[in-house]
């Protein structure tokens, strides 16, 4: 009897917390929307202006919640700025444009330098010995709940939101693969699309260490040949800034990364060339 009433205050006090954050979220989705922070989404994330209205609203109020979830830290002297916030948010949320309202839970907070950052790794040598090798840095994403920024390359990746380059859709697909519990080029997804899924991002793989092995050119950056978290993590930047040359170049990988976000970015350039 007693370990029943325990159960049953258990499964109350977890319907209050659910019910509780489903209103604080409604309240904070509800909030305006202030008039500068949407200035630097027009002028800092060129797709923004190419969006629906309802895509705007929605992407909106998802970077409220990302702002009042998530915490940033200036790192190397760098001063946090709205323009910092708002710019890598809306990148972040873009992401997120139709998959509901989880703003990456398991991010806590991001760290932003004002360029490249230093980072030293311990790596195996052709001896067996371990040393230390320092890299220079644009961006990471930890598992811990960080994710750390490079701004000059923040800014390098909006200037030209069509290269197919862009550090926060990178990093923060990163995110989105870790949901699984493994960043590994699979992402959580629906129960009957692993199958479809492995197969169409494993061909793809092997043919871009092929191609890469050889110097032949891709549409995908040769840096997603590293492994499979590293291609879903290129395959995201080229499905939002590159989608129609990634739709001719790799049609079904093209179709499954379009299932998963549920969304056509060539609906944004259309619309941008039509302008």
């Amino acid at each position: 009897m007693a370990v029943t009433i325990f159960l049953l205050i258990v499964a109350a006090g977890a319907i209050l917390f659910i019910y509780q954050t489903f209103l604080r979220d409604k309240w904070i989705r509800q909030k305006p929307f202030p008039a500068q922070h949407e200035a630097i989404l027009s002028c800092n994330l060129p797709v923004y202006p190419a969006l629906g209205e309802d895509q705007q609203h929605r992407l909106k109020q998802l970077i409220l919640l990302f702002l009042t979830r998530k915490q940033f830290y200036g790192c190397a002297g760098l001063e946090i700025t709205d323009e910092i916030r708002i710019t890598i948010a809306g990148q972040a949320c873009l992401l997120l444009l139709n998959k509901g309202w989880q703003t990456y839970p398991k991010l806590l907070s991001v760290l932003v330098y004002p360029s490249a950052f230093r980072a030293e790794r311990d790596q195996m040598q052709d001896n067996g010995t371990v040393a230390i090798a320092r890299h220079d840095l644009l961006g990471e994403s930890w598992s811990n709940g960080k994710v750390i920024l490079s701004w000059d390359d923040v800014e390098k990746g909006v200037s030209d939101f069509g290269d197919g380059h862009n550090v926060v859709l990178h990093e923060f697909a990163h995110q989105l693969d870790g949901l699984s519990g493994s960043t590994n080029g699979a992402p959580p997804l629906r129960s009957n699309s692993y199958q479809s899924w492995a197969r169409v991002f494993t061909e793809n793989f092997e043919d871009l260490r092929h191609r890469s092995q050889r110097g032949l050119a891709t549409v995908i950056d040769q840096y997603g040949a590293t492994n499979p978290a590293e291609f879903f993590a290129v395959a995201t930047e080229a499905f939002f800034e590159q989608p129609r040359q990634l739709q001719k170049a790799r049609p079904e990988l093209f179709a499954e990364l379009q299932a998963y976000y549920r969304l056509d970015p060539r609906e944004w350039q259309r619309s941008t060339e039509n302008d």
